[in-house]
């Protein structure tokens, strides 16, 4: 039990060695990236909430 708890711990650590890090710039662009869409796509949501709410207020209400 203890043999496969270690080398599984070996193997971990060997795997992470392995992994490509992104460059801090990356990590950056990446994140700018993904904070933009978000923006740009909460901002669709809400115009699209505020289209519909008109059309329901107007029309059915």
């Amino acid at each position: 039990m203890f043999s496969r708890l270690t080398s599984y711990i070996q193997e971990s650590r060997q795997e992470f060695k392995r992994v490509n890090w992104p460059t801090r710039q990356e990590t950056i662009r990446l994140t700018g990236m993904v904070i933009g869409l978000s923006l740009i796509f909460a901002v669709f949501l809400g115009v699209l909430d505020m289209v519909f709410n008109y059309i329901l207020v107007t029309y059915l209400i």
